[in-house]
């Protein structure tokens, strides 16, 4: 019988302590990942924000930073957010370095992404002139296409989308020297005069990351909408024909069950199958 691949990943927590769906669906795109690959996937979870805690680089194979609530700016200097910095480049310098054969890919979610940006320098990381909620059009750019991560999906796919602030105003020239790809962008608004946010970076080669939530998973989400709570608590501040329009767009097989079957898959797939980042 051949010997079942062990694959070690770490969850780093950006929630600090707020209840949210994001940590239960990476969870469980973990789990079902294992199941269908038959591999013996363990993972823990590090409190960033709560506990300045991050993971040990060479106990671990992949890793997923989440999402999380508050501002990308307002946390500069504190104790956590230096940590989580100095954490990315340790990852970054392992990754670089020619006698380190296993290398360690890192996924940042939202909250994540929006600071992976300012670490590396990326655009202008800024408040939206309003609160972007719901489920929107994802538009793919340049050669996005052959990004392995987006492999499967349709241009434009759809993404569920929760955020204060956003990246615009990328920095072309430092892409270009630091070897970053852009990858995609937020929904045309041909009759709002403001420029569409970035939604997706391939930072390099092992560091990748979306401003949208790839772990939103429809059928849940469409069931915590539809929590008496809940559906008061967006229509309150989104009106009820965003409250029904999310439900509509979750319950299309071609939307959010697209999306949420192939990103976080594709790059655990590619990160445990393709890079040889794991022993057998």
């Amino acid at each position: 019988m051949a010997e079942v691949k062990q694959v070690r990943v770490a969850i780093l927590d950006m929630y600090d302590g707020v209840a949210n769906q994001g940590m239960r669906c990476i969870r469980e795109i973990l789990n079902s990942f294992a199941d269908i690959n038959v591999l013996d996937l363990s993972w823990d979870e590090f409190d960033v924000r709560g506990k300045c805690a991050v993971p040990d680089i060479s106990s671990y194979d992949v890793f997923i930073s989440s999402g999380g609530p508050g501002s990308p700016l307002e946390s500069e200097g504190t104790d956590w957010e230096n940590t989580f910095f100095k954490w990315v480049g340790d990852v970054k310098a392992w990754n670089d370095n020619p006698l380190n054969e296993q290398k360690k890919p890192v996924f940042f979610i939202c909250h994540s992404f929006q600071l992976a940006c300012r670490y590396f320098n990326v655009g202008n990381v800024c408040v939206r002139k309003s609160t972007a909620f719901g489920v929107f059009p994802v538009h793919f750019i340049g050669n996005a296409t052959d990004e392995v991560v987006f492999g499967g999906l349709k241009d434009p796919f759809y993404a569920v989308d929760s955020r204060d602030y956003q990246v615009i105003q990328p920095d072309h020239k430092h892409l270009r020297e630091i070897g970053a790809t852009l990858l995609c962008i937020e929904k045309e608004r041909p009759h709002v005069p403001f420029e569409r946010a970035i939604m997706g970076v391939r930072f390099n080669q092992y560091m990748i990351g979306t401003q949208f939530h790839p772990e939103a998973d429809a059928i849940g989400m469409s069931m915590y909408l539809q929590k008496e709570d809940k559906k008061k608590t967006v229509i309150d501040n989104h009106g009820f024909e965003k409250w029904k329009s999310m439900i509509e767009h979750l319950e299309d097989p071609d939307k959010i069950l697209l999306t949420y079957s192939h990103i976080l898959p594709n790059f655990l797939h590619h990160a445990v199958f393709s890079m040889d980042t794991v022993e057998a």
